[in-house]
């Protein structure tokens, strides 16, 4: 076939080159249910069929909103954008507010969800909309069955329309407008061509060691680039892409389908790395003493074996007794894991690379489609605390104030009906991430701090808050950390402590407490955090460290406004929220 200059062409590249039994498989009352390449690409053509016959035009806009990863979704992606429509997809947790303003502002016309919950909530604002119609993936009373459609494109008459539609879609097209969730104000939608995602997969492939055959698992929401991105990278490489049933059954499901590679954020492997830990303690006598010996050994991981032969002998012998069972608890089978979204910690970085579960960290935004640079573990190109080297085809250079500067066919095309945004974001041909950064000699990049996220102290001195907060969660128990201090005379921090390890950290020493408000004021517990506190302002300078904390009583979370979709913090939000600890820190 031709060269894959469009979204569509990859799933058409695998049924060519080495099409799949189960190219995408999602679990139905139980039951893993598969889809072939060619079914597949047959169930695209006819939804394409029936959105012509539903007389929907080319650059139409069609919203898909899904709880859950599922096959349903790629089905739809491929039938849309072969007739030159675009995609708006729609994270599912956001408020009414929200999905009312993305589908005005993209001027959506028809929606597919997933099940009632999203139902529910467009049904509440579909009159405010110019929504036509709503399909669902699950069967709904009320609710119009995507099949519905798959039925109504039977009729294969009409496939030369869809050929034709095909052949006039180009690569430089729009494709799908992404809405950031962004941490304050309205969302913006970024407009990403074929090109641009195309190129970006095209070039991030080179990155990651998959072979034809091997399973991915797929969680992390389809509806934001990254997670998309790479379920064209397995359709590309003819991966079987496996969708978990949900994030609480990632677990279960790695075991049941053991799959080579997935796409985590540094969150999720902080709370894999915290439930392991838990039940280490849980563990006594010798074997208590190995697994905890392992995790020391884990910690001084370097790759390529820098460490000498002696490091390499007690690596394996950890290995063997102890980092073997942390693999069979997602399946046994990890090849890599991709890390994106946010910086990793150092210490994990290591310890799931001294277990042979190498996490190789990724670094992109939605507005650069959207991989700038990538770890790779062969070749020398994997870096602990870095996020690898630049992929082919884009530049970067670090402007004089430290900003990340990206150039390519990966940025994107603008923001939509937002030109004014878009300007401010634009330099010639290169895209202000926002991001502080720098180069090592060897050529690779580490990021150092959100430009924005910085700020200075009335001393004049300035402080970098992710850098601190990435330390300080290294702590068990903290959950959640926001360094502050703009303006005021010395850096402190709001605090939301692991209350499922709190808790059971205050029985083993026999505090008594009536529910979590009692026991985050609890002396002991605030003295045991002032160390954890002191422990880690060991490594940054006078100026920067935390001389005062508050405990925040509440879980941060997505549905309380505390986290975006993406689990970054909104910062504004979290002030707002508790400036009355702020106060406290700062005027008591």
């Amino acid at each position: 076939m031709k060269k894959i200059t469009r979204l569509f062409d990859f799933p058409y590249y695998q049924l060519k080159n080495h099409p799949l039994d189960a190219a995408l498989v999602t679990k139905y009352d139980g039951k893993w249910v598969k889809t072939s390449t060619k079914e597949y690409i047959d169930k695209a053509n006819a939804i394409s069929r029936a959105l012509l016959s539903l007389d929907i035009k080319k650059h139409d806009k069609i919203a898909v909103i899904s709880t859950t990863n599922r096959t349903e979704w790629n089905i739809i992606d491929i039938g849309i954008l072969q007739i030159g429509a675009q995609n708006i997809p729609i994270y599912p947790t956001i408020g009414a507010d929200d999905y009312e303003y993305i589908l005005n502002h993209s001027e959506s016309i028809y929606c597919f969800v997933s099940d009632e919950d999203v139902l529910e909530k467009v049904n509440a604002i579909k009159s405010k909309t110019k929504l036509k119609e709503i399909y669902s993936f699950n069967h709904i009373k009320g609710c119009k069955h995507y099949s519905e459609l798959l039925k109504l494109g039977e009729d294969e008459s009409t496939q030369e329309d869809v050929e034709k539609r095909k052949e006039d879609v180009s690569s430089m097209d729009l494709a799908t407008i992404i809405y950031t969730s962004g941490t304050t104000g309205k969302p913006k939608g970024v407009m990403l061509s074929h090109n641009n995602i195309v190129s970006n997969v095209l070039s991030a492939q080179l990155k990651f060691p998959l072979k034809q055959g091997e399973r991915a698992l797929s969680f992390l929401p389809i509806c934001h680039i990254f997670e998309r991105v790479f379920l064209y990278l397995y359709q590309f490489g003819s991966i079987e892409t496996y969708f978990a049933e949900s994030m609480d059954k990632i677990g279960d499901n790695a075991k049941e389908i053991k799959p080579a590679t997935m796409t985590v954020v540094p969150r999720l492997i902080e709370k894999v790395y915290d439930k392991i830990i838990a039940k280490g303690t849980e563990l006594t006598g010798i074997k208590k003493m190995l697994f905890f010996w392992a995790v020391e050994v884990g910690v001084k991981f370097e790759p390529y074996k820098k460490n000498g032969p002696w490091y390499e002998l007690k690596l394996a012998i950890a290995r063997k007794l102890i980092f073997k069972k942390w693999q069979q608890a997602l399946g046994g089978n990890i090849v890599f894991m991709a890390s994106g979204s946010a910086a990793l910690q150092a210490k994990l970085g290591r310890i799931f690379g001294a277990a042979d579960m190498p996490i190789m960290e990724c670094y992109g935004l939605t507005e650069t489609s959207p991989g700038i640079s990538a770890s790779d573990k062969r070749n020398n190109e994997w870096k602990i605390g870095y996020v690898g080297k630049v992929i082919d085809g884009v530049e970067v250079k670090i402007a004089e104030d430290g900003e990340i500067l990206c150039k390519g066919p990966n940025v994107m095309m603008g923001y939509y009906k937002d030109e004014a945004k878009t300007a401010e974001v634009m330099t010639g041909d290169y895209f202000h991430t926002g991001d502080i950064g720098e180069f090592d000699a060897e050529g690779f990049l580490k990021i150092t701090d959100r430009k924005k996220e910085m700020f200075k102290t009335s001393g004049g001195k300035y402080v970098a808050p992710t850098l601190l907060e990435n330390q300080f969660k290294q702590s068990r128990f903290i959950e959640q950390i926001m360094v502050i201090g703009d303006g005021e005379k010395m850096p402190a921090a709001l605090i939301q402590v692991n209350f499922e390890f709190v808790e059971e950290w205050a029985r083993r020493h026999e505090i008594l407490f009536k529910s979590s408000n009692d026991l985050i004021n609890n002396s002991k517990l605030l003295a045991r955090i002032q160390e954890e506190i002191d422990t880690a302002n060991k490594g940054f300078g006078k100026w920067e460290q935390i001389k005062k904390f508050e405990i925040t009583p509440d879980v941060w979370s997505i549905d309380a406004g505390h986290l975006t979709p993406t689990l970054k913090m909104k910062r504004k939000v979290i002030k707002a929220k508790y400036v009355d600890l702020i106060e406290k820190i700062y005027r008591s």
